[in-house]
């Protein structure tokens, strides 16, 4: 009789966490990942299977409308963390930590992650950055707490940057990448997100590590791919990078809704006797 492990298909567990995700990237199987910022969009997309929820500073741009995700604070993380959280019964949650939480020290940054993980339930925190938040990382995952990191186009530096450009296009720039996502892997980073690199650089780098990648306008080669939920079911349509897929245009489908609610109640067609007590 055989006495190796069978473990079942990484992608169908009851519950995922950053050992699944490990599993998934060990079996090449692909990690879902979509962002999240309410209640019942987080329990919709947990239905349908989503592995990984990211409840990203993102919402300052799409639920907030603000241009840049730095206006976010980490109260306004938390209230959407938490109505995530309140949602989901298989995803992995991991909570971005907003632009002035975590850049100033290791010990504030341990701060705010402790507050994320005891006021909102998720499972994990993201941070962007490589050499300079080594030592943070090392802190926050010293104290219990996992760690997503962000390398590439990191928007929280998008002044810095001055550009949406792809980056590390460049050797010199491209070097940093690697090195940084081996400094991060090594202070204990369960998983990176790539963003807006080169296709065969993230290819490359997914291939030096031994940690799940998460690409985003990083091409194929990534352990797993990411998108802004809004962007990918056509809520918002002003934003159009190349590597934007939109699964729907739910823009459309909602103004027509609203439009036909507005000519039922113009027309008293709404509501009916049925509708009525």
């Amino acid at each position: 009789m055989s006495t190796e492990t069978v473990r079942p298909d990484a992608a169908n567990v009851a519950r995922v966490t950053t050992q699944t995700l490990q599993e998934m990237r060990a079996s090449d199987v692909p990690i879902a990942m979509l962002t999240a910022y309410d209640y019942t969009s987080a329990r919709l997309f947990d239905q349908a299977g989503i592995d990984v929820l990211l409840v990203g500073d993102s919402a300052s741009n799409v639920m907030a409308g603000n241009e840049t995700t730095l206006p976010m604070t980490l109260d306004q993380m938390v209230y959407h963390a938490q109505c995530v959280v309140r949602a989901i019964e298989r995803a992995l949650v991991i909570v971005d930590l907003p632009f002035g939480s975590y850049q100033g020290s290791s010990k504030e940054a341990l701060q705010s992650a402790i507050r994320v993980m005891k006021e909102t339930g998720a499972h994990g925190v993201k941070l962007e950055g490589g050499a300079p938040v080594v030592d943070t990382v090392e802190r926050l995952v010293s104290a219990g707490i996992p760690v997503m990191g962000h390398l590439g186009l990191t928007p929280q530096s998008i002044y810095n940057f001055g550009t949406y450009k792809v980056r590390a296009r460049a050797e010199a720039e491209a070097e940093q990448l690697r090195k940084d996502a081996q400094a991060l892997q090594a202070a204990g980073c369960f998983a990176l997100v790539l963003e807006k690199i080169p296709a065969t650089l993230a290819e490359e780098v997914t291939a030096a590590l031994s940690i799940p990648t998460i690409g985003i306008g990083a091409g194929v080669g990534c352990s797993g791919q990411v998108l802004v939920s809004h962007d990918a079911l056509g809520l918002t349509t002003d934003f159009n990078p190349r590597f934007v897929r939109r699964y729907a245009r739910l823009d459309e489908r909602i103004t027509e809704a609203v439009g036909a609610y507005i000519d039922d109640v113009r027309t008293r067609a709404f509501p009916s006797s049925d509708e009525s007590y």
